[in-house]
């Protein structure tokens, strides 16, 4: 269905044409794009070129379908864009997966990812994978010179040990 291999650096131009498509989906809610175009453009470019070994890819058919970061090796899903033609065919829960899979095998207990709070699309999906809501804040972004409403939203990759308590008989 998907193949998911770590970024390489001669792809990071296409890489930051997946992220901004996906970007221009996503902020087709919020209007006002144009003055923001740009900047984001710029964004994704120094970003992909600067973290690239942070970006895990998944292709399909050898074409690059989506990809997504953990810029501090953390639990923090940084980035997550699949491009909008491969949007709807399970590629997304495949990547999904893999960078949970990342994250817990380096030692932490929950998967965190932030998303602008009208991108109900990206909250959604997130959501049917077993994320919640957790927080709701307002912050100026100097990037696109505007306040942005922004979610956090948290799964927990190890459940709790639901044994019997007390002594056994």
């Amino acid at each position: 269905m998907g193949t998911i291999r770590n970024a390489r650096e001669d792809e990071v131009d296409a890489l930051a044409e997946v992220g901004f498509r996906s970007w221009e989906k996503a902020m087709a809610a919020i209007g006002e794009m144009n003055s923001m175009r740009e900047g984001a453009r710029s964004a994704f470019l120094n970003f992909t070129r600067s973290s690239w070994l942070t970006i895990t890819v998944i292709e399909r058919g050898g074409l690059l379908a989506g990809w997504a970061a953990r810029e501090k090796l953390d639990e923090l899903i940084s980035d997550f864009w699949v491009d909008p033609a491969y949007q709807g065919q399970g590629l997304g829960k495949l990547l999904l997966a893999e960078i949970e899979a990342e994250i817990l095998h380096q030692g932490f207990d929950v998967a965190r990812v932030e998303t602008h709070a009208q991108n109900s699309e990206a909250i959604g999906f997130f959501e049917k994978h077993g994320y919640s809501l957790k927080w709701l804040t307002v912050t100026y972004s100097p990037k696109i010179d505007r306040d942005v409403q922004s979610v956090g939203l948290a799964k927990e990759l190890v459940q709790p040990d639901l044994g019997v308590y007390g002594a056994s008989f």
